[in-house]
């Protein structure tokens, strides 16, 4: 997940930054959105280990392999994308069809809100309605909030994955977090 903020939102009577903007599945007209998350997360983070930007096109057919089991979810503002999530395939083999990767990415200026966790509580719950049995989160080292997100929708931290990946010049450690749906 994608975390951080620097826009002002008005707060609720419990103190919580609060936002009353849906969570939507995902359409077409989405995508650039989707797009521009990503590729922010690509340029200035760690959030994905991708480290070249993508096409319009690369995403197009990325969203058009989500299917019902497999959501794509986003939060908007009018016709701005703020946020987005989504459940992937975790891989090609056949026994692992029910079990489903976690993404949940938010706009720079859009974090503190709460969008991330109100999409990871939407993806949670399309899972339960599904024949998926068990979803996977890969959190790299440092993002405290969304060990935190995550620990609060039940997911558990099953292992690290030690300097598997290398970004911005330095290895980075993977935490791998599990959910039983």
């Amino acid at each position: 997940m994608y975390v951080g903020g620097s826009r002002s939102w008005p707060k609720s009577s419990s103190g919580s930054m609060a936002s009353n903007l849906p969570v939507v599945p995902a359409t077409e007209e989405d995508i650039p959105g989707i797009l521009a998350i990503y590729n922010h997360a690509v340029r200035t983070s760690t959030a994905t280990f991708d480290t070249e930007e993508k096409s319009i096109e690369e995403r197009r057919r990325w969203f058009r392999e989500h299917d019902a089991e497999h959501p794509v979810f986003v939060v908007k503002e009018g016709s701005e994308v703020l946020a987005w999530g989504s459940l992937s395939r975790w891989s090609e083999r056949r026994a692992y069809d029910t079990t489903a990767e976690v993404s949940v990415y938010v706009d720079e200026p859009s974090r503190g809100r709460g969008l991330g966790s109100r999409l990871l509580e939407a993806l949670v719950s399309a899972a339960e309605r599904s024949s998926l049995h068990m979803l996977i989160s890969r959190i790299a080292e440092g993002n405290e909030a969304s060990f935190a997100m995550h620990r609060r929708y039940g997911f558990r931290h099953v292992g690290t994955l030690s300097e598997s990946g290398r970004k911005f010049g330095r290895f980075v450690d993977v935490d791998i977090y599990e959910r039983r749906v």
